[in-house]
């Protein structure tokens, strides 16, 4: 037996090593690779901008976090005494949700949009102003406080790409609570580890999810998975998405939005720079799914990162992901409201809802200016469109850059976005090396 097993092993070890040896005698980069990574696209003020970032981190920070409003002045930039653990705007405190809503409000652009959801799934366009949002988002945080949720507890969030899941988040930060959104896509075994781990005071959920085929039944599945789970929460607030699918409610434990909503506004509460703003859980492909905890300060960096990175100060934003991952965090919710751009939800695919033309016909109807994707979907888009029979079809003169992130972006892949988009030439294709 012990044979056996050395000889297994040293037979895995040799299709290892020669799988290695494989993998180095190829190149994922090609010349035409090399020679465009010279053209940066860095502007002389991005690389002033990072050169005083490291030179004088901080007085750089210092004025990264003027973008905001904050209730209590920090008493250091940076405190980097226990390193890897670095704190950044020491004892400062300010309201993630009043940055992001109440301000733009208060400064009289209540009635700007905020945001535009775009489901070609349910046939719908919502647009959505600060004002709006600010009067849900209060009224579902007082719901959470008549629940029991405080600050630092935890709320988790199981919704698909809807305005109301950015009003669960943005309602639980008001509050001085943490979120935790799960991904739509994880079914009910990996939902009840996030339970059991998040341990939320509240659940709030969405009846279903609209996929090309199929309709997910989010209900059921957050059904099965408290079901299974040791952790149990005080109460659940469903959305029922009534044009499409609506739930059964569990007496006692479930109530709907609409009752939320009518609960008293509630204000905001200030909570120091360190304390968490979320959580968002790994996908756990590899072992078992580990809490990330982001900082509420980091609102700072997102809100100064849309304009002075994304170049984008006022206009339509598109970041095409989705809010259960880290981008849908820092670029569809967070960053967007921050900088008081509009926002784009997008609840379709790239190439079946119901054609490769979506993308284009959001450009040109919302008049974007910018579009953060994947590589992956604009290959789709090459290879269900390869004429542009679709995409001609409409006009994308507002799209001025393309941001392109999350995965390698080889060179074909970059001068094929450039004659996807079919713009007048003037915009550009960025590449990014990361994408939060």
């Amino acid at each position: 037996m012990y044979q056996d097993n050395e000889v297994g092993a040293k037979l895995e070890k040799n299709k290892f090593e020669s799988s290695i040896s494989e993998l180095k005698k190829k190149t994922f980069v090609s010349q035409a690779d090399i020679q465009s990574y010279g053209e940066s696209c860095v502007t002389p003020e991005y690389q002033e901008a990072y050169r005083r970032s490291i030179d004088d981190p901080e007085g750089f920070w210092g004025e990264v976090a003027q973008e905001l409003k904050w209730t209590k002045p920090w008493e250091r930039v940076l405190d980097n005494s226990n390193p890897p653990f670095t704190k950044w705007w020491v004892g400062g405190e300010l309201s993630v949700c009043y940055n992001a809503v109440d301000r733009f409000v208060e400064n009289g652009k209540g009635d700007q949009v905020a945001l535009v959801h775009d489901s070609p799934l349910t046939d719908t366009v919502r647009k959505i102003t600060y004002y709006e949002i600010k009067e849900q988002v209060s009224r579902l945080a007082g719901k959470l406080t008549e629940m029991g949720v405080t600050r630092g507890s935890r709320v988790l969030i199981y919704m698909p790409l809807i305005p109301e899941a950015m009003m669960a988040m943005l309602a639980t930060n008001r509050i001085g609570a943490i979120h935790s959104v799960v991904f739509g896509g994880f079914a009910a075994r990996e939902l009840r580890t996030r339970i059991e781990h998040a341990e939320p005071t509240v659940i709030i959920a969405a009846s279903c999810g609209v996929e090309p085929n199929k309709i997910v039944r989010y209900k059921d599945i957050l059904d099965e998975a408290l079901c299974q789970s040791e952790h149990q929460p005080a109460a659940c607030i469903i959305y029922q998405r009534r044009r499409v699918l609506e739930c059964s409610l569990e007496p006692g434990r479930d109530i709907t939005w609409e009752q939320a909503m009518e609960s008293d506004p509630v204000p905001c509460v200030s909570v120091e720079a360190n304390e968490p703003l979320y959580i968002l859980y790994t996908s756990g492909t590899t072992s078992a799914p580990k809490g990330i905890q982001r900082p509420c300060g980091h609102a700072a960096v997102l809100c100064w990162s849309l304009r002075q990175v994304y170049g984008l100060k006022r206009g339509v934003w598109w970041a095409a992901s989705d809010l259960g991952w880290v981008v849908g965090h820092s670029y569809i919710c967070y960053g967007p409201l921050l900088a008081g751009v509009t926002s784009i939800l997008y609840e379709g695919k790239p190439d079946r809802t119901p054609d490769p033309g979506q993308y284009f016909r959001i450009i040109e109807q919302h008049r974007v200016n910018a579009l953060f994707t994947i590589p992956t979907a604009i290959r789709v888009l090459k290879r269900a469109d390869p004429n542009a029979k679709y995409a001609r079809r409409y006009c994308n003169k507002s799209l001025k850059t393309v941001f392109i992130a999350g995965e390698h972006c080889d060179q074909d892949t970059r001068v094929s976005t450039k004659r996807a988009m079919y713009c007048c030439e003037t915009y550009d294709v960025l590449r990014l090396n990361i994408s939060r």
